[in-house]
């Protein structure tokens, strides 16, 4: 089973944001911390969302599902005071 389009294209924009992000910012990458989180949380989106099927997602802007699951759980959202 193929995955339409979208499906591999999934978390492209995020992808993009970061890069150009980290261009920006002579890879600094502390700079572009925000936009690691927003790529990480649309892959770990789209893994949660294949959750049942046969097939797993593959999209080419992601990690393996098991390195988005890890960065999550080592970076947890800091809660603001």
């Amino acid at each position: 089973m193929r995955y339409p389009i979208s499906m591999a294209e999934a978390c492209q924009s995020e992808a993009c944001a970061l890069q150009t992000c980290l261009n920006k910012n002579t890879y600094a990458p502390e700079k572009c911390d925000n936009k690691l989180r927003e790529l990480y949380t649309c892959c770990q989106t789209m893994y949660e969302k294949a959750e049942g099927q046969t097939v797993q997602p593959n999209s080419t802007a992601c990690p393996m599902r098991n390195v988005v699951e890890r960065w999550m759980k080592d970076h947890p959202r800091e809660r603001k005071k």
